[in-house]
């Protein structure tokens, strides 16, 4: 069986307790009860008043070149995607 201990000191509890309490419309018993339930990460309690979600499964990009690359083609794709369906609309007449 494994426990979670954290050591921290109390003066940071304080300091953690009113970060919270600024960014938050929590009081001070019910920031320190969230900051106990986030194991004193001030940043992930304020992430889940406000609802945020933590990002998983994020796939790096491996070089600025390939992202700006992927993005170009992802934009060219819904463009003629797009132009594709006003052609079958009759919206455009196609160039040929």
């Amino acid at each position: 069986m494994t426990t979670n201990i954290s050591l921290i000191e109390t003066n940071l509890i304080d300091e953690k307790v009113e970060i919270v309490i600024r960014q938050t419309n929590y009081d001070k018993d019910l920031a320190l009860e969230k900051l106990k339930e986030h194991n004193f990460d001030e940043v992930a309690t304020i992430r889940s008043y406000l609802g945020i979600n933590e990002k998983k499964n994020i796939k790096p990009v491996k070089s600025i070149n390939q992202e700006i690359y992927k993005q170009l083609r992802y934009k060219l794709d819904s463009n003629m995607k797009n132009y594709q369906e006003r052609v079958e609309n009759g919206e455009v007449k196609k160039i040929v």
